[in-house]
């Protein structure tokens, strides 16, 4: 079986071990730093869990100042440094490696401020992406982005990998909805980079960050923007007897100037795993489902719907349900936002993340059933229809090498045709070590050179987040 090469441990960091542990004891309080074998094993991977690796230690700090002391005697010995969020990476994006030190950032959960008047909340990197929301709901306000781990996935990890989420059709993904951020560089320089004003000025220094998976420095602070909550909002279901055409669909709901809040997409295998576990009231006699929510006013919404509906019925569509309470519409969401987690129960699989252009959306769709079928696979297919970002959930035995092979392989082969018709390899899972090898596909060699080159004006050293984003093919291999 192939497998995705890492960097051999440095040997003079590893013999030095038990010396660099004490180092870090001396840094932090004893409850902040685990070194027993034992207690690592919980970070030796993420949600990629095919791939692992048993890090040298992890600490835990509380503060900004904890992290930047770490960090700063992790650059001084050339230690490499993982920095962690929840590990709810799909991509691989917090998988360590031997001779590394994994910042985690889960016990900075403070809420620091809370500024209606502007709309901002600046929280530590470790508070939940939902709990933003959450605390600021019974004032009417909630935080955007919300990824489908959005109950465990931290803000620090979303700003790393520039997470979306269903609702980001109208309000834009992380970065659009983030104006600042607390940064501790390789070797402890504590920056702060944008604020509560929506644009900062000089280089957007920001948009580099957000997005940069850990490569930049460690988040440990984030200003994010706060949205006030509609007057109401309606999920609708659209069922049709056709993938292809539900996905024509979608290209014309947005071709017509309509922007939902959401649309999402189900083909038939995703519909009845959801189903099974949510009871969210799918339609069962279908074969291709979209969630469309609408937003505003009663007047607002019936006027949106009633353009929706007309385009709906040019495609044929076969039923229409509209949610008829805030239960059914939490139902309607859970059976979608459950969709990983449901399909778990059922069989391993892999996730990918690939974009592709609307116009492209159905050719796509149709290309990976063949890909999945040449390999002889199954595939569910649940995905960010409205902005084109699919999510093939590639299902396979991964205790047989070569169905765990093929499902690889197949996956590779939907992101090169995402990137092929004009998309590219990531919507919001990031690169990781997952499609690193096919950044080569996205990118000439001369432009990923100049990535690096950004990247090492940050981390001169190449300590933070190393294996990841880059082939090791290139001049990375050399410069760590």
């Amino acid at each position: 079986m192939t497998t995705i090469e890492f960097l051999k441990p440095d040997a003079n960091i590893t013999g030095r071990r038990n010396a660099i542990v004490e180092g870090l004891y001396n840094l932090l309080p004893d409850e902040c730093v685990i070194s027993d074998e034992r207690e690592l094993v919980p970070f030796e991977t993420d949600a990629f869990t095919a791939y692992r690796r048993l890090p040298l230690a992890v600490v835990l700090p509380y503060t900004t100042q904890q992290v930047a002391d770490v960090l700063k005697y992790c650059s001084t010995n050339k230690i490499p440094v993982v920095p962690r969020g929840a590990g709810t990476s799909l991509a691989g994006g917090a998988i360590p490696q031997e001779d590394a030190v994994v910042i985690g950032v889960s016990r900075m959960t403070r809420m620091i401020d809370v500024d209606y008047d502007n709309r901002t909340a600046v929280v530590e990197a470790g508070v939940t992406n939902l709990s933003i929301s959450e605390a600021v709901s019974k004032d009417g306000f909630f935080y955007a982005p919300d990824p489908s781990s959005q109950l465990a996935c931290t803000i620090g990890g979303n700003i790393g990998m520039n997470s979306g989420g269903a609702h980001c059709l109208k309000y834009g993904v992380t970065t659009n909805n983030l104006l600042g951020v607390k940064l501790v560089m390789f070797d402890g320089t504590i920056v702060d980079i944008g604020g509560q004003a929506l644009d900062a000025p000089g280089y957007d220094l920001l948009g580099l960050l957000c997005g940069s998976e850990g490569q930049l420095g460690i988040v440990t602070e984030a200003t994010v923007r706060l949205i006030a909550k509609p007057e109401g909002a309606r999920p609708v279901l659209f069922g049709f007897d056709d993938a292809e055409v539900a996905g024509a669909c979608v290209t014309d709901i947005i071709g017509s100037g309509i922007i939902p809040v959401a649309i999402e997409f189900m083909d038939k295998p995703a519909i009845d795993i959801c189903e099974s576990f949510a009871g969210a009231g799918y339609p069962m006699d279908v074969e291709a489902l979209l969630i469309i929510e609408v937003e505003g006013s009663d007047e607002e919404m019936d006027a949106m719907l009633k353009k929706i509906i007309k385009i709906a019925q040019k495609h044929n569509v076969k039923n229409i349900k509209e949610s008829q309470s805030a239960t059914e519409a939490a139902q309607i969401w859970k059976g979608r936002k459950s969709a990983f987690g449901a399909t778990g129960r059922i069989a391993d699989y892999i996730c990918m993340d690939g974009t592709v252009p609307l116009g492209k959306l159905s050719y796509v769709l149709r290309e990976t059933y063949k890909i999945i079928e040449q390999y002889g696979l199954r595939v569910a297919n649940v995905f960010h229809a409205g902005d084109g970002n699919m999510h093939p959930l590639i299902l396979h035995n991964a205790n047989d090498p070569k169905e765990a092979q093929a499902a690889e392989d197949a996956g590779m082969d939907i992101l090169r045709l995402c990137v092929d018709v004009g998309g590219c390899l990531t919507g919001e899972h990031g690169v990781g070590i997952e499609k690193r090898d096919l950044m080569l596909h996205q990118f000439a060699e001369i432009d990923l050179n100049q990535q690096m080159r950004v990247r090492a004006a940050f981390d001169p050293d190449w300590i933070l987040n190393p294996s990841k984003v880059f082939p090791l093919t290139l001049s990375q291999r050399k410069a760590i």
